[in-house]
C-alpha cells in the first residue's frame, strides 16, 4: 500500500479488537518514530498494552479496546505543535500501510495517564496520542467540505494542485473542522489554518497531506 492508497484507506477508529501487534510491525513503526523525531526534534514514542491513555468516560462511551498508542511530545518550543502534526501524520499514514487502523486523539485523552506510562519529561508538551491497533471495523469516511470551500488558485489549477487540495480533505483534523486556506500561482503554494488551539496541529497535518498528493517535486511552500 502506497501513502496515497494509505490516505484514502485511513478512517477514524475508536474500537479495537484483542489483536497484539506483531513484533516485527512494532519495530517498523518504532524505526518510523525514531526518523521523524531525528529529522524534528521531537521526542513521539510509542506505548503498547497500556489502556491508561483516555479517560473512564472515553472508555466507556466512545471507544474500546485501545491499548496502543503513539503519544505526540516533544520540547515546547515555538512551532512543536505544527512539526507533531506534521511527523504524527506520517506515522499514521505508515501505519496504514502495515494493516494497522487509527485514530487522532487530540483533546480527550488521560495527560496524566500518558505521562506515566510514556516516560514524558516536565519541559516537554504533550499535543495528542494517536491510538492503533487493529480496528474492530475499517471505519467510514468522515463527512468533508468541497475543494473550492478551502482553496484557490490563479488560473487553470494543475493537476497535482487538485490532488493536493484533495489529500488535505482526507486529513484528520479536530472536531473535523477542515480550517484551510490553501492559495496557489504558479509553482507556489501557500496554507494557512485557523482551528484555536488546534491550529498548529492541523496545519502540520494539512501540510503533510498536500505534499502527499501533490508531489514536493511540483510546487514549493511560500
Amino acid at each position: 500500500m502506497t501513502t496515497k492508497e494509505a490516505m484514502s484507506a485511513r478512517h477514524m477508529v475508536r474500537k479495537y479488537t484483542g489483536r497484539k501487534i506483531p513484533r516485527d510491525v512494532e519495530e517498523q513503526l518504532m524505526e518510523r518514530i525514531h526518523q521523524n523525531n531525528e529529522k524534528c526534534g521531537l521526542s513521539m514514542r510509542l506505548v503498547t498494552d497500556n489502556a491508561d491513555a483516555l479517560n473512564m468516560f472515553i472508555k466507556l462511551v466512545l471507544a474500546k479496546g485501545v491499548r496502543n498508542y503513539i503519544v505526540l511530545a516533544g520540547k515546547n518550543f515555538e512551532d512543536v505543535d505544527e512539526k507533531l502534526g506534521y511527523c504524527g501524520a506520517d506515522v499514521m499514514l505508515f501505519a496504514q500501510t502495515l494493516g494497522l487502523n487509527s485514530w487522532w486523539v487530540g483533546g480527550t485523552f488521560s495527560r496524566s495517564g500518558v505521562k506515566k506510562n510514556a516516560g514524558v519529561a516536565d519541559d516537554e508538551r504533550i499535543a495528542g496520542i494517536i491510538a492503533i491497533g487493529y480496528g474492530a471495523t475499517q471505519g467510514i469516511p468522515h463527512k468533508s467540505k468541497r475543494p473550492e470551500e478551502i482553496s484557490s488558485y490563479a488560473g487553470t489549477a494543475p493537476d497535482w494542485f487538485q490532488e493536493g487540495v484533495g489529500a488535505v480533505l482526507l486529513a484528520p483534523t479536530a472536531l473535523n473542522k477542515q480550517a484551510f486556506n490553501i492559495r496557489g500561482e504558479g509553482n507556489k503554494v501557500s496554507m494557512t489554518c485557523d482551528n484555536g488551539i488546534y491550529t498548529g496541529i492541523d496545519l502540520g497535518i494539512g501540510r503533510y497531506h498536500f505534499e502527499a498528493g501533490a508531489g514536493k517535486n511540483h510546487f514549493e511552500w511560500v
